[in-house]
């Protein structure tokens, strides 16, 4: 294999057994081979993580039983990881985010990528300063129509956009008898989940993605948090308005309530010349209304697909592609931007998005707590003040 073609190494912090985010990043990261698993720390059991690490083929030497164990047992190897993959509870982001970076790793971060604004800011001028690769896991940009929705948006197609309306709602916390389940309960506390729950834990997904696809950054937002069910400190419910720099306006929607929602994600874009939706219950297909025509529709696998469209797609038209492959459009165009590839660069999430989407939760909580009232952002590009 030509050096070239050679996997990266990759490691992963938290995802431990019974994960199913952590199930994802596992396949995603080797499906293109363009990385090997070299090491984990998946656990906050020391004990049970390295057994778990273990049984996943990686070395005993490197199955690691902390975050702290495993930055300083790779730092300084001559095989030492590349790219380490954060995939532990929001409040932890930061800590590890930062030793990772100051180790020398490169980072995938899930979202959100701290707990605060002025935290996020701190970690782009470490990555900044340590000349590694941040990247935030908005991990729905990675499907291949909605980089196309993105490439006809930008291309021109739609016309000057006028609304765009984004939804992540699902009714999966709508029982009140769930209160003490320890998986629904955590996302409620903000001692663990931050000022926001379901705004920072799907709306942000949402509204990133529709940032991504427009290529506009939020002036500002108003919003209005709803707790349906009786003692939850945070909200399970928000609609939030944003204005955008280039003259759009953004609704989003998002639920952990809407009984009958089984993940409800999707994406409207409404241009003087034509309209789009993508819905990832459907994701391999792309509703295309041009001004006074018919309703078009686009397949992924078609012909006459934007590059980075086909770029992103691996098998045929008519054989659906998932949500793993949609990771794994990820953690390829990472490996491809170590090595140097703009266009891979490009299509990713980028840490100004993580910075812009944790500035968005708490502008939207104050604004909820204000009755609505319009709330300025600031800049998110690292190295500005603010």
């Amino acid at each position: 294999m030509s050096r070239a073609n050679t996997p990266l190494r990759w490691g992963m912090i938290g995802g431990g057994q019974g994960s199913q985010i952590g199930e994802t990043h596992r396949m995603a990261a080797v499906m293109d081979r363009k990385w090997t698993p070299v090491c984990a720390a998946p656990d906050i059991d020391p004990d049970r993580g390295r057994r778990f690490a273990v049984s996943l083929g990686l070395d005993p030497e490197r199955a690691y039983g902390s975050w702290q164990e495993l930055v300083e047992g790779e730092r300084g190897r001559r095989d030492a990881v590349q790219l380490v993959t954060v995939a532990t509870p929001n409040s932890t982001h930061y800590e590890i985010t930062r030793a990772c970076l100051e180790a020398g790793f490169n980072v995938l971060c899930e979202k959100p990528l701290t707990m605060t604004f002025r935290e996020a800011k701190a970690l782009a001028n470490v990555a900044e300063k340590a000349n590694r690769k941040l990247v935030v896991n908005f991990g729905y940009t990675g499907y291949p129509m909605v980089r196309e929705m993105r490439a006809m948006v930008q291309g021109g197609k739609l016309g000057n956009i006028h609304l765009a309306f984004a939804q992540f709602a699902h009714g999966h916390h709508s029982d009140a008898d769930d209160a003490d389940n320890p998986r629904i309960r955590w996302r409620y506390d903000p001692s663990q989940a931050g000022v926001s729950s379901i705004v920072a834990d799907c709306g942000i997904h949402a509204q990133q993605m529709t940032g991504y696809v427009l290529g506009q950054r939020i002036e500002s937002v108003s919003a209005d948090y709803l707790s349906a069910i009786g003692g939850r400190e945070l909200e399970d419910d928000a609609a939030v308005q944003s204005r955008l720099e280039g003259g759009t306006r953004a609704r989003l929607w998002t639920s952990a309530v809407a009984t009958g929602h089984v993940h409800g994600l999707q994406l409207e874009v409404f241009g003087d010349k034509g309209g789009l939706c993508w819905r990832q219950e459907r994701p391999d297909r792309l509703l295309y209304s041009p001004l006074g025509k018919p309703v078009r529709i686009l397949e992924r696998g078609q012909g006459g697909l934007s590059k980075d469209a086909r770029e992103s797609s691996r098998i045929t038209i008519g054989h659906p592609e998932g949500f793993p492959a949609a990771f794994a459009n990820i953690y390829r165009d990472i490996a491809l931007a170590l090595k140097g590839s703009k266009p891979a660069l490009a299509r990713l999430p980028s840490v100004e998005d993580g910075i812009e989407m944790v500035r968005f939760v708490e502008q939207a909580t104050r604004s909820a707590g204000k009755g609505g009232r319009w709330m300025a952002m600031q800049d998110v590009r690292a190295g500005s003040r603010g």
